[in-house]
């Protein structure tokens, strides 16, 4: 049973993407073109300056990361009124990306309370989402926020299988939190930190869709438009099917050997 049901949702849907990916259609005729839809998109400027602004997303993996593993350790210390915070912190994590992302258009519109605060200083409002850099910094914030609460809870399992005796003997020698941190802390969960640093570049990669959606619509012109919005764009605003299927297979085998990728990196480091 659970071998038909991995050939029905995963399995067959891969199977037809790649199928699709070798013809020019609509998704009512096809017409065979072969690697044609490969070759067109590797000659589209386009698509290297996509893939450049999926770079630039990846700024917001170190920052989620740092301030995932701050909270972890501050919940795991149990600072005062921890429980609250496990709670406020995981709450972005029930907001669709959607939602998030409304959120976030919404506070950094032309009239929306982050301007009026800047204007509440004597400072004139800015149109964040009129420039690729402004409407980048909006995005990134939106990804940091929704994303490291989750991670956050990740890390925080990973502390709790360090002995606490651990941290006691270092209290009593006099290591301060910071020393905690880099010299105990650290050590003992980097495999926990390079899990979730792998998930935080997966997800840079395929899973900013809502966002950009919702935010920018991948504007403006194309500064904002990443890999995953492209597809989308490709395949049901242009009707271009087969050069979408192409890239989102283009986008698999990226990402499948970006993570082999960074294991490798990983073990090598660990050894």
């Amino acid at each position: 049973m659970a071998s038909l049901l991995a050939l029905g949702f995963m399995v067959y849907p891969v199977g037809y993407a790649l199928f699709i990916s070798f013809h020019k259609t609509n998704g009512l005729r096809f017409e065979f073109v072969g690697l044609g839809n490969y070759a067109k998109l590797l000659t589209d400027p386009l698509l290297y300056k996509v893939f450049g602004t999926n770079l630039l997303f990846l700024v917001s993996v170190p920052i989620v990361i740092f301030a995932a593993l701050v909270c972890s350790v501050l919940l795991y210390e149990r600072i005062r009124g921890w429980k609250f915070y496990r709670v406020l912190f995981f709450v972005p994590n029930v907001l669709s990306t959607a939602v998030i992302g409304l959120m976030f258009k919404t506070l950094f519109a032309y009239s929306g309370p982050v301007n009026a605060l800047i204007q509440a200083f004597g400072g004139e409002p800015v149109d964040f989402f009129a420039g690729a850099g402004s409407a980048i910094f909006v995005i990134v914030l939106a990804l940091v926020w929704s994303g490291f609460g989750y991670q956050s809870l990740i890390l925080l399992s990973g502390l709790s299988s360090i002995n606490p005796e651990v941290f006691e003997a270092a209290v009593l020698d006099g290591a301060g939190w910071w020393r905690r941190l880099w010299s105990i802390t650290l050590p003992n969960i980097r495999r926990v930190v390079v899990l979730v640093s792998i998930l935080n570049v997966l997800y840079t990669f395929t899973s900013l869709f809502g966002f950009i959606f919702v935010m920018t619509a991948g504007g403006p012109g194309y500064d904002t438009t990443t890999l995953d919005y492209l597809i989308y764009s490709l395949a049901f605003s242009s009707s271009r099917l087969g050069e979408g299927s192409a890239l989102a297979v283009m986008v698999f085998i990226f990402i499948g050997t970006l993570t082999l990728l960074q294991l490798r990196f990983f073990r090598s480091a660990d050894d």
